[in-house]
């Protein structure tokens, strides 16, 4: 076969060969992967500001907000044509609505825990995310992890533990709501994948593309926010507040929905990037290092920020059990991809 005109990748005994279509697809899952880092953390921040800054106490509501953002601006892209999206049949539906129930759990859960608790512990209790989804991929699909991951796993508890009895700021309603948090984001993120796959078989194209499952998720989210917000009385507390009468409250609420928006694509375009069959897995694996590190390295300035920004009170063994924590995700980090390496 003649190379000029071949011009594939291949992995073959370890070893990355050239391919122009193998690096297109490998620099949009790195890219998918970083963004959702970026817009991970921007949307923690935009959140503690709006619901501690401006004293905001209708958490569902911003959740709803932000989906609500997300909606309109797909729709609109749709509309014009921009981009393509499957219609929202309802056997689509049926597939999707349980991960979608699960996905407004996660993001209600961690708005009530972000409230009450400081940025840099939000960080370092989720995770426990990570033990919960270690433990899940054990007992569901029967995988097995190597000494270094539960070593990391141990030591992530020991961190969550201590911070916990060192923080000064110590608040139980909000530790109740982020162990919540870590629960429903590790079976979302245990079921969105098969989800994503079984939602496929569904659709006229037999296809589900980024923006269709970024779409579908947040109109699925609109009922159920909506009945939340009822449930828990929001409604009396958005008609007596001033602050919806603040142009630059809007800004902020509607800067922390382009997040939403940048975290919802971000996220489906990474699972879609790494999870396609056209990957060699040395190349997957290459993907998975780079952005499990730059995700476990980001929360370190994430937390200093919430730490500064917020002028959180704290303490030297508080601290030191932070940064235990976050030492501890960047050696899961890499625990996780020597594991992938050699499975």
């Amino acid at each position: 076969m003649n190379a000029s005109t071949d011009d594939e990748h291949d992995v073959e005994n370890g070893k990355f060969v050239r391919s122009n279509r193998g690096v297109k697809l490998s620099n949009q899952a790195l890219l998918s992967g970083i963004a959702y880092c970026l817009s991970s953390c921007g949307m923690i921040l935009v959140n503690k500001f709006v619901l501690s800054s401006y004293n905001f106490n209708a958490g569902i509501s911003l959740m709803l907000y932000q989906n609500f953002i997300s909606v309109v601006i797909v729709a609109t892209l749709s509309l014009l044509g921009l981009v393509s999206t499957e219609p929202l049949t309802w056997k689509l539906i049926k597939v999707w609505l349980p991960v979608n129930v699960i996905f407004v759990g996660m993001l209600v859960t961690s708005m009530f825990s972000l409230k009450y608790i400081n940025v840099a512990m939000v960080t370092v209790l989720k995770n426990v995310t990570n033990v919960i989804t270690a433990l899940g991929e054990m007992y569901l699909f029967n995988k097995q992890h190597d000494n270094r991951v539960w070593t990391a796993l141990f030591l992530m508890i020991i961190s969550a533990v201590t911070g916990g009895i060192t923080d000064l700021s110590f608040n139980a309603t909000g530790y109740a709501w982020q162990t919540l948090n870590c629960f429903l984001t590790a079976s979302y993120s245990l079921t969105l994948r098969r989800v994503m796959d079984t939602a496929k078989q569904v659709t006229k194209s037999g296809d589900l593309n980024e923006f269709s499952m970024v779409l579908l998720n947040n109109t699925l989210s609109m009922p159920l926010g909506i009945f939340l917000i009822l449930v828990f009385n929001e409604v009396d507390y958005l008609l007596t507040t001033p602050l919806l009468r603040l142009p630059s409250f809007w800004m902020v609420m509607t800067l922390s929905g382009f997040l939403g928006l940048g975290i919802s694509f971000s996220s489906m375009w990474f699972l879609h990037q790494t999870g396609a069959t056209t990957y060699r897995q040395a190349v997957k694996s290459t993907i998975y290092a780079i952005c499990s590190l730059v995700g476990s390295l980001n929360k370190i300035p994430l937390s200093v920020a919430g730490i500064l920004l917020f002028h959180v009170p704290t303490s030297l063994q508080n601290s030191a059990s932070i940064f235990f924590g976050l030492l501890a995700g960047v050696f899961f980090a890499r625990a996780k991809i020597r594991e992938r390496s050699q499975s």
